[in-house]
């Protein structure tokens, strides 16, 4: 008689699956080699438990698989509290998601085995077992432990990439999840969470799930999350498409040099190499091909690249370009020109040229400027010539610049080609332009053709600066050419400043230079004026302080248009004065010549109404103050006056003029008791606090940062004044003037101990006038970006940190921290603990703002060594503080308990006597007991800060009136 074969019981079956996974899993904590027998051994045990079920009146039942689960998640849970790091849990995790692709995998297979068509698809014991294991990671989600969600997170992250078909319901939720953790306050679960979503973006190919914008949230945390390994992980992982490569080519200006150079190492390396394509391809292509993207992205990588700062993002960078190069030239480097805008900026063309000539000398040498080479002349050949001849030049490649160019007199005689034949197009140019019946069309291609023909001469212009004259000839033909090319009326003014360079190196000095553009001016002049009569008297003084000169005026009067004729050779003319007078040092006593243009035509434009004329008068107006003291002395003044009334325009002129004069001619300017410094300075303060134009405030500010780093400047207004503006909210969108104060104020504060202390002399009165800026916010209700007063604390924190201050000036033979006073943020921490007790001030100190200013004194930086005299004081005011102004706040009281404690327990040998009857015998201490015995407790002693009835004293000034303020106030010291 056969036995009867018995059905396991629940209990049997679970403890067989407890013991062939706990197996399982002991053997792959080990390691990954036998990962792969084990899926195979882990998913017979699956198959086996998928087969026990049991029918009920609700359908079929799993008994199986739930056993299977139950053992399962058991002991998978127990790798989820181990710290990140251990490698035993790793690779239990990495096991769980190479057994959820095998499962998968297995489960497609058996379903093409399947004969028929179902017509709908069944659940599975793999989709079954993925959602279990979904939904069971995402309630880990919110794990208190850092360490549990870590490897939830790691858990999914292995398992991302293979999770089959699982329910609509369970993918939207696990999407909501992930955004949230995106979120977490821990750097390393924030990274983990963002991979997640960038896989999830690219397998479904969509940026949205339920209106959750996925691919939104990626980006913005590409752009703003705090840590580098964050934006690293989002960089590497985020789909790349033309909606996200603006973004990523963004982190080429990444805070983080090695985010910056995995740009251009690595991600910038994945586009598709086929052109026609119109988008960009997901990682996995070796190359890129530049064409598929604008020429503003290629320029910004260019020009972002080349120029950073670290040399292996530049080696990165021009490892890129290199690849460019091979990708679309055909033995031809102009076709990398084409790359880019020669119109509009050639310097990052320019750049990208040096850098093909470094990366590949081959192309360089194999450069030849033929004969043939100067037939039907181009933009990209006259920009690649000029490229080089500077590279020539900069590598001290003499040699090979005169092997591959022609003699200067055929480089002459180009030139020439090209200006004769520029002059008849603009003949022609202008007769279509004065028609009437011109075509829009045609008159845009002319309009095209002209700049072109300008870029093509200015190259040859700019070459020319650098060809070596030893040839006579050669010299005596460019001279004479660049100098009709300036006496002729039609040459844009854009030429003459390439015309001015050539020049300058052709000319044997100074003098010569200044005396030839002068007789070029005059010519042009006399040319409108013909027959004017000269009423100056050529031998009377230089009266810049009086009534000028005016333009000789011709004997009849001049019609309309003789006059336009007359203004457009003024504009030409001091545009050529500028270019001038930016080229030389010579002063006016040196060069006689120039009293004659000042007089009658510098001078007289500047007092123009016309706005362009008025414009370039002043601007060289301005440089002549520069290279002669005498002018600047007497337009100093003027300047000033008509700083606050002058068109926007003109104060951006002036602007620079009056802060240049000070830089160049110092307190020499000032020796007369009207134009003194004090005065100077507070014009400058108060109109910095008034300009309501940003370029102009930007322009001040910067002057006022550079007269006070250069010690022209030593009012301590000034450095409040700067620091004010540079807080306000109204100076928000002034990105300029934002960078060149947080600038300043580094460079400032660890220049000097002097300096240093004057910041933290004025730290406590920037910081009541924020905490009033901010209560008068809210009390209005006002949506404006009011800085908060934990950021004026960690700003200062770091700009009295005696410890920069010694590395900045560190110096040889001087030990760190030697020369710079360690105790200046000791003294901070006493004015800090001063202005606690509250006496004498006009406003009362905000709850949160007392906060801040409790959890400050932790972060300052306490020496080891400090004098007994210190020590003394702030214990006394630290005990006489919790006796007379006792804090009521937990957080406030928190954060000075710890302070007072660290402070008592570094210096515990002198403090280990202390007695304050004792104390008050030291005649060094009488001050500060009469100030303590001044402070009296409050009458009840139980009374909270929310019951304390809050002072009204005189109104601080605020972000409203910042401007319109003399100066802030305060307790000054």
């Amino acid at each position: 008689m056969p036995s009867t074969i018995r059905r396991p019981t629940a209990s049997g079956l679970r403890q067989q699956f407890h013991l062939s996974i706990s197996h399982i899993l002991q053997q792959v904590q080990d390691t990954i080699a036998n990962h792969r027998k084990n899926y195979v051994t882990l998913y017979k045990v699956h198959t086996e438990a998928a087969a026990y079920t049991e029918e009920s009146s609700e359908g079929l039942i799993t008994v199986g698989e739930n056993l299977f689960w139950e053992a399962f998640a058991s002991r998978l849970l127990r790798a989820f509290t181990i710290k990140k790091g251990v490698a035993v849990a790793d690779n239990v995790l990495k096991f769980v998601g190479g057994y959820i692709r095998h499962m998968n995998e297995k489960a497609i297979e058996e379903r093409e085995h399947e004969v028929g068509d179902a017509e709908e698809e069944e659940a599975t014991p793999a989709s079954r077992f993925t959602g279990r294991l979904l939904s069971a990671l995402q309630q880990a989600f919110h794990a208190k432990d850092k360490n549990v969600r870590y490897r939830v997170l790691f858990t999914l992250l292995q398992m991302i990439a293979h999770l089959g078909e699982i329910d609509e319901d369970v993918y939207n939720d696990l999407v909501r999840a992930l955004v949230e953790r995106i979120n977490d306050k821990e750097a390393s679960i924030r990274s983990i969470a963002a991979i997640c979503l960038a896989k999830l973006a690219v397998s479904e190919g969509s940026s949205e799930v339920e209106e959750i914008p996925v691919l939104a949230v990626l980006l913005e945390a590409m752009s703003y999350d705090s840590s580098a390994e964050v934006r690293r992980a989002i960089l590497m992982n985020v789909p790349l498409d033309n909606r996200t490569f603006p973004a990523v080519l963004d982190r080429t200006r990444d805070t983080d040099q090695s985010i910056r150079k995995l740009v251009y190492g690595n991600v910038l390396l994945r586009c598709t190499q086929n052109k026609d394509d119109a988008t960009l391809n997901a990682p996995g292509s070796e190359s890129t091909h530049p064409r598929m993207l604008s020429i503003e992205q290629r320029e910004l990588i260019v020009k972002n690249g080349l120029g950073d700062r670290d040399p292996t993002v530049k080696s990165a960078a021009a490892i890129l370009i290199s690849k460019w190069m091979k990708l679309v030239t055909e033995d031809e480097i102009l076709s990398l020109l084409s790359l880019f805008d020669l119109n509009s900026d050639t310097t990052v063309a320019f750049d990208a040229l040096q850098s093909v000539f470094q990366t590949q000398p081959e192309i360089f040498e194999n450069l030849d400027f033929n004969v043939e080479y100067w037939k039907n002349l181009t933009a990209g050949k006259a920009f690649l010539a000029r490229a080089f001849v500077d590279y020539c030049k900069s590598a001290k490649e003499e040699a090979r610049l005169e092997c591959a160019l022609p003699v200067v007199t055929a480089i002459a005689f180009q030139i020439q080609d090209a200006y004769n034949h520029f002059v008849d197009f603009l003949v022609k140019f202008d007769a279509l332009h004065a028609s009437e019946d011109v075509d829009e069309k045609e008159l845009n291609k002319l309009e095209e053709e002209k700049h072109l023909r300008e870029f093509i001469l200015a190259e040859l212009l700019k070459l020319a600066t650098n060809l070596d004259y030893s040839d006579e000839i050669g010299r005596r033909k460019t001279f004479q050419l660049v100098r009709d090319m300036l006496d002729a009326e039609l040459l844009p003014e854009v030429l003459m400043g390439p015309c001015l360079d050539v020049l300058r190196e052709l000319s044997a000095t100074e003098r010569d230079l200044i005396r030839l553009v002068v007789e070029i001016v005059q010519e042009l002049r006399d040319g409108v004026i013909e027959g004017a009569e000269e009423t100056e008297d050529p031998n009377q003084s230089l009266d810049v302080a009086g009534n000028p000169t005016p333009i000789p005026a011709p004997c009849a009067e001049m019609t309309p248009v003789q006059q336009m004729r007359l203004d457009a050779i003024d504009s030409k003319c001091l545009t050529m004065c500028i270019g001038m007078l930016e080229r030389v040092n010579g002063t006016f006593e040196e060069n006689i010549t120039l009293h004659g243009i000042l007089k009658t035509l510098i001078i007289p434009s500047a007092l123009k109404e016309d706005g362009l004329l008025r414009e370039r008068g002043t601007k060289a107006l301005a440089l002549c103050c520069l290279i002669d003291r005498r002018i600047a002395e007497e337009f100093f003044k003027i300047f000033i006056q008509k700083l606050s009334t002058s068109p926007a325009s003109i104060r951006v002129v002036i602007a620079h003029a009056l802060i240049d004069i000070c830089m160049v001619h110092k307190k020499a300017i000032f020796r007369d008791e009207s134009n003194n410094l004090e005065m100077t300075t507070h014009f400058l303060l108060s109109q910095v606090r008034k300009e309501q134009d940003p370029e102009v405030q930007a322009i001040l500010c910067q002057g006022v940062a550079k007269l006070v780093i250069a010690k022209m400047i030593t009012d301590i207004e000034a450095i409040k004044t700067l620091l004010k503006i540079y807080i306000s909210p109204l100076t928000v969108g002034n990105a300029i003037l934002r960078q060149s104060l947080n600038l300043f104020f580094n460079i400032y504060s660890f220049s000097s101990l002097e300096n240093q202390q004057r910041m933290q002399e004025i730290f406590l009165l920037i910081f009541l006038d924020v905490c009033e800026d901010h209560r008068q916010a809210i009390e209005v209700d006002e949506d404006v970006d009011v800085v908060e007063s934990n950021q004026i604390a960690s700003m200062f924190v770091m700009w009295t940190d005696p410890l920069q201050l010694s590395k900045a000036i560190n110096k040889e033979d001087v030990e760190d921290g030697k020369i710079a006073n360690e105790c200046i943020q000791l003294d901070m921490a006493r004015d800090i603990i001063t202005l606690l007790f509250e006496k004498d001030l006009k406003i009362e100190i905000e709850r949160e703002d007392k906060r801040v200013l409790c959890q400050l004194l932790n972060k300052l930086y306490i020496p080891d060594t400090v004098d007994r005299y210190r020590i003394r004081s702030m214990k006394l005011l630290m005990v006489n503080l919790r006796a007379r102004r006792p804090l009521r706040d937990h957080v406030s009281k928190t954060a000075f308990s710890k302070f007072e404690a660290t402070f008592t327990k570094k210096f515990e040998k002198l403090l280990e006597d202390f007695s304050e009857e004792e104390f008050r015998k030291l005649e060094e201490l009488d001050e500060l007991f009469m100030f303590l015995d001044s402070i009296f407790p409050p009458d009840d002693e139980e009374t909270t800060e929310t019951d304390i009835p809050r002072k009204r004293g005189r109104k601080r000034y605020s972000f409203v009136n910042l401007f319109c303020s003399a100066g802030l106030t305060g307790n000054d010291k």
